[in-house]
């Protein structure tokens, strides 16, 4: 790591349809070389179809002890499930 260099996420897209993924992280000056530096890092069989990095300053997560207050109440909404909808067939991704 270059002392001064910022980190960022690096997310990639395996096909279209699907989301990206948190593959890692990589040190860059900016968010050109941040994509050069991820796609030559987590790419390099070219697996992907899209790359994002996010600088990781820009990123606020939750507090893992905040788990039931922020997920709890997701609970009793049974509607939310996957369980009531009928998925197509033709429906590769889901």
């Amino acid at each position: 790591m270059t002392p001064g260099w910022p980190l960022w996420e690096v997310f990639v897209r395996s096909r279209n349809g699907l989301a990206h993924k948190h593959v890692g992280s990589v040190h860059a000056v900016d968010a050109t070389m941040a994509l050069t530096n991820a796609r030559d890092v987590y790419t390099r069989r070219s697996e992907g179809t899209s790359i994002w990095v996010v600088p990781s300053a820009a990123i606020t997560a939750s507090d893992p002890a905040d788990k039931d207050a922020l997920f709890d109440p997701a609970g009793d909404k049974i509607y939310r499930h996957p369980t009531f909808y009928d998925i197509p067939a033709d429906v590769k991704n889901i």
